[in-house]
């Protein structure tokens, strides 16, 4: 709004009037250097606002307009547009047809507040039309998502989602960048899952014509990952990991072979029951697990966080060890990947961690993704352990975590306050993987 103040008395602008001549016919021009003194300044901008919005709305500008808690800069500049005060009350009320009266009759704005208001703020579009024509351009724009939809059922209840949720006006601003964004993410979502799995880059490249298209941030793959998750029912989440993985879940490969799984004794591909039958860990990526997923050949399978476990399971047992799976801390793609291909397999899951929070807060995300029952992993375990380091046991430190599985182990390490890592528990675990 461009507005201006350098406010004089209002008698001057009503003396000003007395020579006017109130008899004329033909509409004088708006006197802009006397309207930006008389309404022009910050303490009356509110005003002007006010009778701009009824005008966009097609209103009249006639009747009361009330600003709550004015300052007195406010109720002076209201005083001096009137010539007379306002009222002393908590808020301060100005009638629109009152300062039409006193544009007309001063000469400063003949046609009256609406023509000043042009003057003041720039030409006043109604809205109503504007605002008809603009919503037939969005409900333009989601015609590709519309006929998604109707050809592939599954997208239904995700399409009305984010047609209702604004998500695509957030990421495309307006009708024309919303309709090609949609287009873009049609196109993709109508050559998933990609079977064989391709790599995203890859896949980008040849559907949508850049390789970089569906990178992380893009409005694109926002889009595009959430049909996914409608296709497949890959589960809410976060992260690169999350992400990483939702990419998978569709066959679409997002640096496979960075993200890797260390296991012992797999079996279900050549290569695996080479390594289990020499009792020697073996490294998966996210593309062998992806293209090439082990067999279930046991009916459980044990996890721990700690390489060190494995190490020891190889060196103690070698090909007589059971199965197991080792996360290395926060579980991977690669990892995910695996445990819910066993876990859909029919393989059991039994998962032992560090007793801290941090070990608290890894169980529980692989939790949220795979199901798994506790292995020497609950609140009597961890007693036992505590005793078994005795006073040289590490102090808790960290922020506290949940155990969902059993709410009273996190009771336990809140009570007895020690970290008790794998390796304290080593032999245990080793007996139980013999």
């Amino acid at each position: 709004m461009d507005l201006t103040s350098d406010a004089g008395p209002l008698g001057a602008e009503l003396d000003d009037a007395v020579r006017v001549d109130a008899g004329r016919v033909d509409a004088a021009p708006v006197d802009a250097d006397r309207l930006r003194r008389l309404l022009g300044g910050p303490e009356l901008h509110w005003l002007v606002d006010r009778a701009r919005r009824r005008l966009e709305r097609e209103q009249p500008l006639t009747g009361p307009v009330a600003l709550s808690a004015p300052t007195a800069a406010q109720r002076v500049a209201a005083e001096r547009l009137l010539g007379r005060s306002p009222g002393g009350g908590r808020s301060l009320t100005v009638r629109l047809d009152e300062v039409d009266a006193i544009l007309r009759r001063s000469g400063i704005s003949p046609d009256g507040f609406a023509a000043a208001v042009a003057v003041l703020t720039g030409p006043v579009v109604p809205l109503g039309p504007t605002r008809q024509a603009e919503d037939r351009a969005w409900q333009a724009a989601y015609a590709p998502l519309d006929a998604l939809a109707q050809e592939i059922p599954a997208l239904a209840a995700w399409a009305a989602r984010i047609r209702d949720d604004g998500l695509v006006r957030r990421l495309a601003g307006n009708p024309a960048a919303a309709r090609a964004l949609l287009g873009q993410a049609a196109t993709a979502l109508r050559a998933l899952p990609a079977d064989p799995p391709v790599s995203l880059p890859a896949f980008a490249a040849r559907t949508l014509g850049g390789a970089h298209a569906l990178d992380d941030g893009a409005p694109l793959a926002t889009v595009v990952l959430g049909g996914i998750r409608a296709l497949t029912g890959f589960p809410e989440g976060t992260g690169a990991e999350w992400r990483r993985e939702g990419w998978a879940s569709a066959g679409l490969l997002r640096d496979e072979l960075s993200s890797t799984v260390l296991t012992l004794n797999l079996r279900g591909t050549r290569a695996l029951d080479w390594m289990a039958d020499a009792g020697e860990p073996s490294v998966l990526t996210l593309r062998q697990l992806i293209r090439l997923p082990p067999v279930p050949s046991a009916p459980a399978v044990r996890i721990c966080e700690n390489p060190a476990v494995l190490a020891a399971a190889a060196d103690v047992h070698g090909p007589h060890a059971a199965p197991l799976v080792c996360l290395q801390g926060q579980p991977s793609a690669a990892a995910l990947s695996l445990l819910r291909h066993l876990h859909e397999g029919g393989a059991a899951l039994l998962y032992h961690g560090d007793f801290d929070w941090g070990g608290l807060r890894i169980a529980s995300a692989l939790l949220r993704r795979v199901p798994w029952r506790p292995w020497r992993y609950m609140a009597a375990d961890y007693r036992a352990a505590a005793a078994l380091a005795g006073p040289e046991g590490l102090p808790l430190a960290g922020r506290q975590a949940e155990a969902p599985w059993d709410p009273a182990l996190a009771q336990a390490l809140l009570e007895l306050g020690v970290r008790v890592e794998e390796e304290t528990v080593l032999d245990a675990l080793l007996a139980d993987l013999a």
